[in-house]
């Protein structure tokens, strides 16, 4: 598969305060030398605790963020210190479905304004032409063609989220970051987003960045899985594969999941104290505090993220060592 997107080593820190005399005291370190790659077609899961930095990441792959350090090469083409004016263009290949369904949508703009705005800024077709293809956008993620007269709060969660999709969709993108685009709508509206990414996917041929903190839908969705925590890449290996998933942090989301049958015992990987907080990063190792394996080089030197075996890497001193989680564990 070719690469659609290829970071190295993203950098984004947010200043979090002044001192006295106008310097930047502290600052939050939301992502810190992450490396990846989205294959074109596929579906890549990104998971991790709330204030991991995966929400960064994705803006800043969409360049909505500017990154401190690294690369970002899109299609083939380095977007890392290119132009807004130069962006423009671009941004046909690249689109986003945010998490709140409710705030993402201009109140004061009808839904046919807020999916025919993308088409009129990069020039689609006449009027007519536009109007057709805004109906043609609703229909084809399940709502009348009517809808385009009315606002989004006469929609409910769910299809403001289909709106969502639409406006994404209407460029005919090569990649969509769906942030969370599940995790604000009912357990009953949840599947059938799910299923419309899913069947929008198949007929357009995207790629899929698709962030969320449930890892239970991730491994839904995904081809591979990528786990971050404290703003570093832990893990990625091929969603087929989660059992066998190494590194000690995502074994701990794995116990996690829940599992349907009420009667089913499961063991459960609790970590222990809290995570640390992004404006002083421990040494060495991110995860060592909270892992039960943790030994002296894991305090004093970070480990490299390197393949410890076919399609799955991992970042940890001895993760050639770890038993791989049992099917019961799940």
């Amino acid at each position: 598969m070719e690469t659609l997107v290829d970071i190295k080593d993203l950098v984004k820190h947010f200043p979090a305060g002044q001192s006295w005399f106008g310097r930047t005291k502290e600052y939050v370190h939301a992502v810190n030398g992450v490396s990846l790659e989205i294959k074109k077609g596929e579906t890549l899961g990104l998971v991790g605790e709330s204030g991991c930095g995966k929400s960064t990441l994705g803006l800043m792959i969409l360049r909505l963020i500017d990154p401190d350090k690294g690369r970002i090469i899109f299609d083939g083409k380095d977007i890392t210190t290119t132009s807004q004016r130069e962006l423009r263009p671009l941004r046909r290949g690249m689109q986003m479905v945010f998490q709140d369904p409710f705030a993402s949508l201009n109140p004061r703009m009808t839904v046919g304004e807020i999916i025919d705005e993308p088409l009129l800024v990069h020039r689609f077709g006449s009027k007519s032409d536009r109007i057709s293809q805004v109906a043609d956008l609703l229909r084809l993620v399940g709502l009348s063609g009517d809808a385009a007269s009315r606002y989004p709060h006469e929609f409910s969660g769910g299809q403001r989220q289909r709106i969502g999709i639409a406006r994404a969709i209407a460029l005919k993108p090569k990649l969509i970051i769906a942030d969370e685009p599940v995790s604000a709508l009912d357990v009953s509206i949840r599947g059938e987003i799910i299923n419309l990414l899913a069947d929008l996917q198949e007929k357009f041929g995207l790629t899929y960045l698709f962030i969320s903190h449930d890892l239970t839908v991730v491994e839904h969705v995904s081809s591979r899985i990528a786990v971050m925590y404290l703003g570093k890449l832990m893990e990625v290996f091929p969603a087929s594969k989660i059992v066998n998933a190494s590194h000690p942090y995502t074994q701990a989301l794995i116990s996690a999941i829940p599992i349907p049958d009420p009667k089913a015992k499961k063991k459960r990987i609790v970590l222990a104290g809290d995570v640390p907080s992004p404006l002083s990063l421990p040494s060495g190792c991110p995860f060592h505090p909270r892992c039960r394996y943790a030994q002296n080089v894991c305090r004093e030197k970070e480990p490299a993220f390197e393949s410890y075996k076919e399609g799955c890497f991992a970042a940890c001193h001895f993760i050639r060592e770890m038993t791989p989680l049992e099917n019961e564990f799940r």
